[in-house]
């Protein structure tokens, strides 16, 4: 997915394949650790490093669930600790399930969990 995907890519096309194709959150899964979408394009976020309005608006997307994952968890790597709580705590009201896919399956976990376990 990394070599063939998310090459080349700018904060808008990061954002519109976040909302495509962005099914579940985590780090790598299987046997041989690949990386998940969401761990690529989180890289992908990290290199191009893009201005502090996107990382806004990938957080304040409320019709795409992963997207507003996504920016938390770009945020909670990149930002300052006083934005970091000011941005996220907000997100606390959001009790949408995510899909979260680990080493050996795939768990479920809600977004206002996934933001308490960035902010610890």
């Amino acid at each position: 997915y990394w070599k063939e995907d998310c090459f080349g890519l700018s904060a808008a096309d990061v954002a519109r394949k976040s909302v495509t194709q962005l099914k579940a959150i985590g780090g790598s899964y299987g046997d041989n650790n690949a990386p998940t979408r969401f761990l690529c394009l989180a890289l992908k976020l990290l290199q191009i490093q893009p201005d502090d309005s996107v990382v806004d608006e990938l957080l304040g997307n409320e019709d795409f669930k992963y997207v507003r994952a996504l920016g938390a968890f770009y945020l909670r790597l990149t930002g300052r600790p006083a934005d970091i709580y000011a941005k996220l705590e907000p997100l606390y009201n959001d009790d949408r399930p995510l899909r979260r896919r680990e080493t050996t399956g795939w768990t479920i976990v809600a977004v206002d969990e996934f933001i308490d376990e960035l902010l610890r």
